[in-house]
């Protein structure tokens, strides 16, 4: 059983930078695709990035584009998510997500097994 925790959350001001880690246990983190969703508050959760196995490949979303940035380190088993230039409408919580059957990215949540607690990004403006 894969378990996924997550941490760097907070509270900071707009234009302000954060660095979300998701750390994995349990399983063979290299043959995982590993995602970052976030939701807000009445809202879907969205798939803000992905990252395939290797690290080769990433996904974003229109909206984070160029702020954001996904990577990997399969040797210490953790996923990151830097967020820079930080925008209140970025406030959610966030969730980092797996699966390893995955042939691609999918913005589905529903495709993706595995799921951490989730950690809570606010911006103030």
């Amino acid at each position: 059983q894969v378990q996924l925790v997550e941490s760097g959350g907070g509270l900071v001001q707009a234009g302000d930078s954060l660095r979300l880690s998701c750390a994995a246990s349990g399983g063979t983190f290299s043959t995982y695709i590993m995602g970052w969703f976030r939701q807000a508050p009445g809202k879907q959760r969205e798939l803000v990035a992905a990252i395939s196995r290797s690290g080769a490949m990433t996904y974003y979303a229109d909206s984070v584009k160029g702020r954001f940035t996904i990577s990997r380190d399969n040797a210490k088993n953790t996923v990151y998510l830097q967020m820079n230039s930080l925008k209140p409408e970025d406030t959610a919580v966030y969730y980092c997500a797996a699966d390893f059957r995955l042939r691609q990215f999918s913005t589905i949540s529903d495709r993706y097994a595995y799921w951490g607690q989730g950690t809570q990004v606010t911006v103030s403006s």
